[in-house]
């Protein structure tokens, strides 16, 4: 499982001089590597029958006795070959000579047809995801509170069409506080007091942590989830905890970035030097501030890194039935790891690291979180059952 997890991840985090396909051309980490583990997961449960697969009906009957290697290699194959055709580098030898090393016998033969059935499946089921979509020039907003952004990015990941959800839109928090609000002007004055390029306030192991939540999400994440792919060695068990976690992580990244673009709000960067236009008498303009760290160009409101991680920390309760579940993630940023004992952890620092950084404000990070939870919720309890 961890083997082809890592040859995914390799390949939707590569770049190739020829983009043909909706995939190559407007990449999602989370999307495409769900695509990829719901066929490994809808293959292994063909043959091992306990879990219901993703695509009822296919296949048309479990398949005991099949090779679970070769399927789970013909399934990972299948999906990246189809959806990623212009980088066969990463794949096609791995896939050879991943291959070549199990026995010749029926129960191979048997694999490879079942692996290569679903992932034709699955990515049939995908096709024409809603990435492709036209999108008009981006207009950043003037008013008091509008986001300021040129060119921001992900603008088509609300598109997606989701795995779960019955839309983008599902689980869209109420509105932030008003500018004029208390609740604004107590959150504004946090974050310009904790996630200031310069604070007094702000302690170093502070900044270390606003600092290890940094590094590009599709490196970062992507290399710390394939290690739930080795955490047990029952390959039915792995098979469903990846394809829980990325199919959760896509669509609550796909609902947080609906939101985003659907509120547009502007970033502390923004807020902060224009606070005499915010109407808030508790607010008081900084025209020189920055943040510590960078500030991604997307609008603030949620908290995208609460909302992943929101749901990242309920999908890991719910399949392991507690909340005491250690786990460790890295980070090159930093060159440092980090260990975790509860599952609600991660999303916890992950949430304050974006005040540290100067990046959000406390109401989007709590915001983010709770769609988050609300997407592994509803994911839990629409796919990846026990067969009856």
């Amino acid at each position: 499982m961890s083997y082809w997890h890592d040859v995914g991840a390799a390949t939707v985090n590569a770049s190739a001089a020829v983009a043909t396909t909706p995939e190559e051309q407007r990449p999602s980490f989370a999307t495409d590597l769900a695509t990829m583990h719901l066929a490994i997961y809808d293959a292994v449960s063909a043959i091992d029958g306990h879990y219901k697969p993703f695509l009822r009906g296919t296949p048309m009957s479990t398949a005991p006795g099949a090779s679970m290697e070769a399927a789970v290699s013909a399934a990972s194959y299948g999906v990246l070959r189809a959806l990623f055709p212009n980088r066969a580098v990463q794949y096609q030898a791995a896939y050879d000579s991943y291959v070549a090393t199990i026995p010749a016998s029926e129960a191979k033969t048997r694999g490879l047809a079942l692996g290569a059935e679903v992932a034709a499946a699955i990515v049939a089921n995908r096709s024409n995801d809603g990435r492709a979509i036209a999108l008009d020039p981006y207009v950043p907003g003037t008013a008091p509170g509008a986001f300021r952004g040129f060119n921001p990015v992900s603008r088509f990941f609300p598109s997606i069409r989701p795995f779960t959800l019955t839309s983008a839109s599902q689980f869209r928090p109420q509105a932030p506080p008003a500018l004029d609000s208390v609740a604004y002007a107590t959150d504004l004055n946090e974050v310009k007091a904790l996630g200031g390029a310069v604070s007094a306030t702000r302690t170093a192991a502070q900044f270390e942590t606003a600092r290890f939540h940094t590094e590009a999400p599709a490196i970062f994440l992507t290399r710390n989830f394939g290690k739930f792919a080795r955490t047990t060695p029952d390959v039915a068990d792995a098979a469903r905890l990846m394809a829980i976690i990325y199919v959760g992580y896509a669509d609550a990244i796909g609902a947080c970035f609906e939101a985003k673009y659907f509120y547009e709000a502007w970033r502390p960067l923004s807020a902060i030097p224009l606070a005499d236009t915010d109407n808030n008498p508790a607010t008081v303009p900084d025209p020189g501030w920055m943040p510590s760290v960078p500030t991604p160009n997307h609008p603030e409101y949620p908290a995208a890194h609460s909302c992943t991680a929101g749901a990242l920390g309920e999908l890991l309760r719910q399949y392991y039935g507690t909340e005491k579940v250690s786990f460790s993630f890295d980070s090159t940023v930093t060159g440092t790891t980090r260990t975790y004992t509860e599952t609600g952890a991660f999303a916890e620092e992950s949430r304050v690291a974006r005040i540290y950084g100067g990046m959000h404000f406390r109401y989007s990070t709590l915001a983010g979180a709770e769609l988050g939870k609300q997407v592994a919720n509803w994911t839990l309890q629409h796919q990846f059952g026990k067969r009856n």
